[in-house]
């Protein structure tokens, strides 16, 4: 009988992020080389595991026709952080990007490089709006 894939929960855990941070940094990876970058930590079979189960999820794509298989994101870092954020967004600031702004700035403050950066896109908003 054929497995049928997981169905992704909407967001990956806090494993499954790191997994995926390795390979939005490096690109299309072994499990080897990914358990390696997150620091031999845990044992390269967990490792494994995960992958196998974010494959399942629909949140990886395995290269089975090189050995050893390759693995790599479906989605985008970009488009992962806005699927989260958004759910975060819904969740906790009723759809308000104004107040989880807020919230994140008053949290924990910016560099001027992120000021600099936020200016930019507030002034590129309001010339779009008039």
């Amino acid at each position: 009988m054929a497995r049928r894939p997981r169905r992704s929960s909407g967001h990956p855990t806090d494993a499954e992020l790191e997994i995926l941070q390795v390979l939005w940094d490096r690109g299309p990876s072994t499990v080897r080389e990914v358990h390696e970058a997150l620091g031999g930590e845990s044992a390269n079979t967990t490792v494994l595991k995960f992958m196998q189960i974010m494959t399942e999820k629909g949140l990886l794509r395995r290269d089975s026709t090189q050995r050893p298989q390759r693995f790599e994101p479906i989605s985008s870092r970009a488009d992962t952080q806005r699927k989260i954020l958004d759910g975060v967004m819904e969740r906790v600031f009723r759809g308000s990007p104004g107040n989880l702004v807020l919230q994140a700035l008053s949290t924990k403050g910016a560099s001027a490089e992120e000021r600099r950066r936020i200016r930019e896109l507030l002034d590129r908003l309001e010339s779009e709006e008039g």
